[in-house]
């Protein structure tokens, strides 16, 4: 091609390339339909009805759990030929984070013992505002009392003062958690760190995560361990810890702790565990010397996870602005990871022959407001759901999400702009910006339930 030729085909290219950024910078989407939560709708029940049938029968969610439980079943009487005789009951309790929500995971726990039948757990996991009741619960009911005073005493003011300008001029958060260290320093007592040394030396394990803001990756610090030690600081490294689990980026600071590589001083930045897991699984301890084949199988355990929020958010009005958008964006992202890493811990339970028990906030209870904030008397409601969820006949699901195709829990499938609206869960007025609040369109439909919910194997 001669010079002048491919001049002329970049300069066909180049007013190509500008005619078509012109006419896509002049098009806007219009429309002058209402949005369907403005109308008091929500998508999930905004149903293609040929295209869903024909989805859901190629995904046969009633086929998967039910060869599930088969092989499940098979899995667990292999592994029960190899198990240790005559082993104690093992118990494993993950709590996930959710801000004021937590006091829902508060009030399940104290529901739990007045029950009666509440276990000594011998591993507790806890992220977020599950990493402030880990220890206690770990500790076991006699630390009900606490638990149940922080979460339906505590206010915003009890947890974080405001530096919205220096958030906003340069300063890497918009608010300073200094009351909220002063809260667990006031309870994490050298008594309580003393048990908690005492529980950890008899093989129990107390594990909280963390997320290493600069390295991007998710930390399980052994919070029994650092207690054993007894060090000048170690009881300042625990509350580092627990603080560091809770401190949503940007909102709050980081925990800034000191490590040493190979004699070497360095300052990490821990913050929410929740930015890389929902909730985390960490197995019963076995002494390095009876560590083998039998004693490392971990059939019989009984798994339990209680989910600071429900599974899947509360429909919306959304504020068409950018900000508005990421925050809510963001929302949905974190209530997917908490799904996938349900889901992944179901899929190990299964393998390993280990129960799974989940509880959440019921998609029934009302519309949740922000979990970053702290309303005594939001809270205490929250807490005495709990309390009644766990002393119900139903308190504990066996199948993780995305495991009910009749409450609207498998994706949507749509073969073009036609639905129909098809009840798949609670009927709820839908909260919006400056408190405006949507009655639903529908309010009395209630969700078919000719679909059965498999069994756990």
């Amino acid at each position: 091609m001669s010079r002048q030729l491919r001049r002329a085909a970049v300069s066909g290219s180049l007013l190509c390339a500008v005619l078509t950024l012109a006419v896509g910078c002049r098009y806007r989407q219009t429309t002058n339909c209402p949005t369907p939560a403005a109308s008091g709708l929500t998508t999930r029940d905004l149903i293609d009805p040929a295209a869903q049938a024909e989805g859901e029968q190629f995904i046969g969610v009633e086929h998967f759990n039910e060869t599930a439980e088969k092989r499940a079943a098979h899995l667990r009487d292999e592994l029960l030929k190899d198990a240790p005789p005559g082993r104690p009951e093992r118990n494993v309790l993950c709590l996930s984070g959710g801000g004021s929500y937590g006091a829902y995971s508060a009030g399940v726990l104290v529901g739990w013992t007045a029950r009666g039948d509440r276990p000594q757990f011998d591993v507790v996991t806890g992220i977020s505002t599950g990493a402030l009741i880990a220890p206690f619960a770990f500790l076991g009911s006699s630390y009900d009392a606490q638990i149940q005073e922080f979460y339906t005493t505590i206010t915003n003011d009890d947890i974080f003062k405001k530096q919205l300008v220096r958030g906003l001029f340069g300063g890497e958060s918009f608010a300073d958690t200094t009351p909220l260290r002063k809260k667990i320093s006031g309870v994490l007592t050298c008594e309580v760190i003393a048990e908690i040394a005492a529980a950890h030396q008899a093989g129990r394990r107390l594990m909280i995560g963390t997320t290493e803001e600069e390295g991007k990756r998710f930390i399980l610090w052994d919070i029994g361990e650092i207690a054993s030690r007894n060090g000048p600081r170690d009881r300042d490294l625990i509350i580092d810890v627990m603080i560091g689990s809770s401190a949503i980026p940007g909102a709050f600071p980081p925990s800034k702790i000191d490590v040493c590589v190979d004699g070497k001083c360095y300052t990490e930045r821990h913050v929410d565990g929740g930015v890389s897991q929902g909730l985390f699984f960490y197995p019963p301890y076995v002494p390095p010397e009876a560590r083998n084949r039998q004693t490392m199988n971990m059939v019989g355990t009984n798994v339990y996870i209680i989910v600071a929020g429900k599974l899947y958010a509360d429909a919306e009005v959304i504020k068409p602005s950018a900000l508005s958008q990421g925050t809510k964006a963001m929302n949905t992202v974190l209530y997917a990871q908490t799904r996938g890493d349900l889901q992944r811990l179901w899929t190990v339970c299964v393998l390993k022959g280990m129960t799974y028990n989940l509880t959440a906030i019921p998609a029934e209870y009302p519309p949740l407001g922000s979990c970053g904030e702290f309303d005594p008397k939001v809270m205490t409601a929250l807490f005495r759901e709990g309390q009644s969820v766990v002393r119900s006949a139903s308190a504990w699901r066996r199948t993780p999400p995305v495991a009910d195709a009749a409450h609207g829990e498998l994706p949507q499938i749509r073969a073009g702009r036609n639905l129909t609206f098809q009840p798949r869960g609670p009927q709820h007025p839908i909260p919006g910006p400056r408190k405006m609040v949507v009655q639903p369109m529908y309010p009395g439909a209630v969700p078919a339930t000719n679909v059965p919910v498999p069994a756990q194997p």
